[in-house]
């Protein structure tokens, strides 16, 4: 790319990034900052621990915002000093490169500025389904865990399996793992729902086109920040022998917990830990946040990120197609962004469906119409 054009783009970087200044409101958000921050060392502050904990969560979201909008601003002078260094040596190439590591982090910046829902900051708890077509399905559906995974990775996001079941012949019967790091949920929250996938299948000996159809939902992994209540009474406990690999990583106890609420008939599985308090605990976090979850639901019916639950799995209820024959396309059905690189976006390359899903749900206009 010229000069002249590379100066353009960096004139345009500084007057978004002036505007997202205003939508951030950089000044207040400082003020805010310092009251929280005094209210913390004050006498008493810990007497209330579920209050101390909430407002320790708040502060550290918003110190996260001010310090994003610090980097950028830095990186911004750098592109300026790398335009005038052009004088004395450096390549525009550089510079070229520069400025498209700097247009992705505005981009994610931009993104996170409509993450804010109370939960949007929270970890993600995912759980993959296929939908039916048996070893097609499972395939799918663990492709789509390899290309959320892969995303998680990519954004410096930690995994943790919870429960695995394994497909027998290929693929997955279910899988439901964490996704942690700050703003988890906010993004994920953008894969919930049905995905649906045209190939030749590699599984059928005559070559022929197979559809299949996968569920991905998205949880919020509920902290000491959110009270959910939850009856003893309510709940069905069922312990069973985890499944394993085989050899010595069979689990010879009943450690793994099944939890049913019986109110709302939501079922929780956790197998991974060797220890059944543990899985215990974990399932009746998934739990925590899915009832979470169903109550946000009621409240408010533009929660169109957490549509997925009660989707049928199967054709004219996806999110997103990918379809690699007769031509290669994602499209995503509720933003019409679409790509022909396939393969790009199974290895977790998702920034940008994410970030158009979340910018026209913070402006009301996600539509789910499946095409």
């Amino acid at each position: 790319m010229e000069r002249s054009e590379l100066q353009q783009k960096i004139q345009n970087y500084e007057k978004t990034l002036h505007e997202l200044k205003g939508l951030l409101d950089l000044e207040n958000l400082t003020k805010q900052i310092a009251t929280i921050e005094q209210k913390t060392y004050e006498q008493g502050f810990w007497d209330n621990h579920e209050t101390a904990n909430k407002t320790i969560a708040d502060l550290k979201i918003l110190k996260h915002k001010v310090a994003s909008y610090e980097a950028l601003n830095d990186l911004l002078e750098n592109l300026k000093l790398s335009d005038e260094l052009l004088e004395i040596g450096e390549t525009v190439d550089t510079l070229d490169q520069d400025v498209n590591q700097f247009e992705k982090k505005l981009e994610k910046f931009e993104t996170s500025l409509y993450l804010s829902e109370s939960y949007d900051p929270l970890s993600a708890i995912i759980e993959i389904h296929p939908g039916a077509g048996g070893t097609e399905s499972q395939d799918w559906a663990h492709m789509l865990y390899r290309m959320v995974t892969r995303y998680a990775e990519q954004q410096g996001f930690s995994i943790e399996l919870l429960d695995y079941q394994d497909g027998g012949e290929a693929g997955i019967k279910s899988v439901t793992f964490t996704v942690n790091g700050p703003y988890a949920f906010g993004y994920l929250k953008a894969e919930a729902g049905v995905h649906r996938l045209v190939r030749i299948s590699p599984f059928d000996a005559s070559g022929r086109r197979h559809t299949s159809f996968a569920s991905i939902n998205t949880i919020p992994q509920i902290d000491d920040t959110i009270d959910v209540e939850v009856q003893e009474s309510d709940l069905k406990i069922d312990t069973y022998r985890s499944s394993g690999a085989g050899g010595q990583s069979v689990n010879t106890t009943d450690s793994a917990v099944r939890i049913t609420h019986l109110p709302t008939k939501l079922t929780v599985t956790c197998q991974n830990e060797r220890s059944q308090i543990k899985n215990r605990a974990k399932a009746m976090q998934i739990l925590k946040g899915k009832l979470y979850q169903l109550e946000l639901q009621k409240q408010q019916e533009t929660l169109n990120s957490m549509k997925n639950i009660g989707l049928s799995n199967a054709f004219g209820s996806q999110i997103r197609s990918y379809v690699m024959h007769p031509y290669s396309m994602v499209k995503d059905h509720r933003t019409n962004i679409e790509t022909g690189n396939v393969q790009k976006v199974l290895d977790g390359d998702l920034d940008r469906f994410i970030s158009a899903y979340l910018k026209q749900l913070a402006k009301g206009e996600v539509h789910d119409e499946s095409t």
